[in-house]
């Protein structure tokens, strides 16, 4: 399989504190990689270095590199606005702007410039469809998002995310606010996303990241303790860390 990402002595900084340690491993193209690991262990900061959304916050510096597609992320001659385009991302509150539900999805198809409304129109309803949520919404897209549900508003933001086309989308613990019903559609949903797109999930629910993944990166302290087949992870993992974490002795 080819990859997608290959992370090579990743070191991340806020300030002098030091939030990841040298974390080496590949992502592999159209699969669903799970982050797991206790709070503050580093996998948010982890998976905002793979589209650079770090680069917002003051003090942050990394060492070491992420290619993607062969290239550095973090070369100077890379356009930022470009790689965030490429690597969309969902966050772990649902975020729709105060807008429609149609002004939501064509977003960032209007900041490229792109207003045709016969196109506007397709890649709402392509991109609603691919997020499970058209069939609920397609009667009142000219309607607040701010009145759908939580798990409706999520589903918007992973529609959101599709719509400027991207080729891998990250979800940062996209279901710590969602109850079990919303929760099981948005695991639907990542496994039918992995047709088309990579995708890398961060979650503190280990059952979750053995439905939806193929592979799993377990993360301590900062460091990549163990990465693996989800399932070895889950019923053969190679370090005693890891098997305490998902067994429950710590966490």
């Amino acid at each position: 399989m080819e990859t997608a990402f290959k992370v090579k002595n990743l070191k991340a900084y806020y300030g002098p504190k030091e939030a990841l340690k040298d974390v080496s491993f590949d992502i592999l193209k159209k699969t669903v990689t799970a982050i797991i690991g206790p709070s503050g262990c580093g996998k948010s900061t982890f998976i905002r270095c793979l589209n650079r959304m770090n680069d917002l916050v003051l003090g942050f510096n990394v060492k070491g590199e992420i290619l993607y597609d062969g290239k550095n992320i973090y070369s100077k001659d890379i356009d930022v606005i470009d790689i965030r385009r490429q690597i969309g991302m969902v966050f772990q509150k649902p975020n729709p702007f105060p807008k429609s539900i149609y002004e939501n999805v064509v977003y960032g198809l209007r900041i490229q410039g792109i207003n045709r409304k016969e196109t506007l129109d397709n890649v709402v309803e392509e991109s609603l469809r691919k997020a499970a949520i058209w069939e609920e919404v397609k009667d009142r897209l000219h309607t607040s998002a701010l009145q759908l549900s939580g798990g409706q508003q999520q589903r918007l933001c992973i529609a959101r995310a599709i719509a400027t086309e991207p080729e891998v989308i990250l979800f940062d613990e996209p279901c710590s606010a969602l109850d079990p019903i919303a929760t099981a559609k948005i695991e639907d949903l990542i496994t039918a996303l992995k047709q088309e797109y990579t995708v890398v999930i961060v979650t503190h629910n280990m059952q979750q990241a053995a439905r939806v993944s193929e592979y799993t990166g377990f993360f301590m302290m900062g460091e990549l303790v163990e990465f693996d087949a989800t399932q070895k992870i889950f019923t053969t993992p190679s370090n005693k860390m890891t098997e305490d974490y998902i067994t429950g002795r710590f966490g």
